[in-house]
């Protein structure tokens, strides 16, 4: 078949519509053009104000990339740490400086009278390149709820002082009493040995009284160690279960904590303890048992003291850690208020559960952190 020449019309674009397509493309171009230039304006003023906004925060925000470096901080945090942060290995470089307090959450930052207290939240970025640490400074608030603690046990005081003058005269007058007859000529070796001794006993009272005074009034506690949960519960059983014994009870203790530890005052917190099972170890009688148990809930640790005895009368339960509220003629009736003081000084609290005729269950919690 002969080659057949397409007619020039129909091999190229007419130059009307290739003009027109060129004054489309140019517009869409500028459009675009523009549009960037906008975007580009935008960001900048969105940088500024976020830069703005950083920089007036009260809190600290650091800015870390996926492996943990620091990408930018603002002045706050800075100022916390005393050093530009750019660049840094977050994770090292807090690890050093921050300690976990009595408190979850709460961080200890520096030492001595230069110590403070700081928040902690950290948000991983949605585009998953890092992640958004804010610190809190809470000095402050920390010291006002102390403070308010301590006003409160004093305010227990001053509405108990009529009492708490009937508890010191009472020990205080039996030892002057015991200690006036050790002067009688005629009194033999063996009545002012039984004498002597009921005078001791009374003044050994006193001081106690007067010491549980002194621990409530505190408040506080000192030390702060780790120490592990499971050796403490054998030491305290090892040392409650001569007194038991000697009652004709059963003491049964068991851990489940393992090797964990826990940070707080280990010498406080022994004495809590201590002061729920020799509360326990006079409220049975002869056939008794109590239990002695440890173990994790979360980030708690969970000490119980439970008994098969008696029960406490519900009506007597809500008075239990009252200050100087004691059902024991011998009682200063601050033990339960001070192991409470003890465990929420710890982030924890204390907790009861008797019905009478079934026996009490004492619970004690500690935050893991300290």
């Amino acid at each position: 078949m002969p080659f057949m020449n397409l007619p020039a019309t129909e091999d190229r674009l007419d130059a009307r519509q290739l003009a027109e397509a060129f004054r489309q493309f140019s517009e869409a171009s500028e459009a675009l053009t523009g549009a960037y230039a906008g975007l580009q304006t935008q960001v900048g003023q969105l940088t500024e104000r976020l830069s703005v906004l950083m920089g007036a925060l009260p809190a600290g925000v650091v800015v870390l990339d996926r492996d943990g470096r620091v990408v930018q901080a603002n002045r706050a945090v800075e100022a916390m740490f005393e050093a530009p942060l750019a660049g840094v290995d977050w994770a090292a470089f807090s690890a050093a400086r921050l300690a976990p307090t009595e408190t979850p959450g709460e961080w200890q930052l520096g030492a001595g009278t230069e110590t403070r207290r700081l928040t902690r939240d950290d948000a991983a970025l949605e585009s998953g390149e890092g992640h958004i640490v804010l610190l809190t400074d809470v000095t402050d608030a920390h010291r006002m709820r102390l403070a308010a603690e301590r006003n409160e046990r004093l305010a227990a005081m001053g509405e108990m002082v009529a009492g708490l003058a009937h508890q010191l005269r009472t020990p205080l007058s039996a030892a002057l009493l015991y200690t006036a007859n050790l002067v009688q000529q005629e009194m033999g070796p063996a009545d002012r040995e039984r004498i002597g001794n009921r005078a001791m006993e009374r003044l050994r009272h006193l001081e106690k009284l007067i010491r549980d005074m002194l621990l409530f009034a505190r408040g506080e506690t000192l030390g702060r160690e780790p120490f592990g949960i499971c050796d403490l519960v054998a030491e305290l059983t090892h040392t409650l279960e001569p007194l038991a014994r000697a009652k004709g009870l059963t003491l049964e203790s068991a851990c489940a904590c393992g090797d964990t530890l826990v940070v707080g005052d280990r010498k406080a917190i022994a004495g809590a303890l201590t002061n729920l099972l020799e509360n326990a170890v006079q409220a049975l009688d002869a056939g008794g048992v109590i239990r002695f148990q440890a173990r994790l809930d979360g980030a708690m640790a969970r000490f119980t003291v439970a008994d098969n005895g008696r029960g406490i009368d519900p009506a007597l339960q809500s008075r239990l850690f009252e200050p100087f509220f004691t059902t024991r003629p011998d009682g200063t009736g601050l033990g339960l208020a001070i192991a409470r003081g003890v465990a929420r000084a710890h982030g924890g609290d204390i907790g009861i559960d008797s019905e009478p005729g079934r026996g009490t269950v004492f619970s004690l919690t500690l935050a893991m952190g300290g």
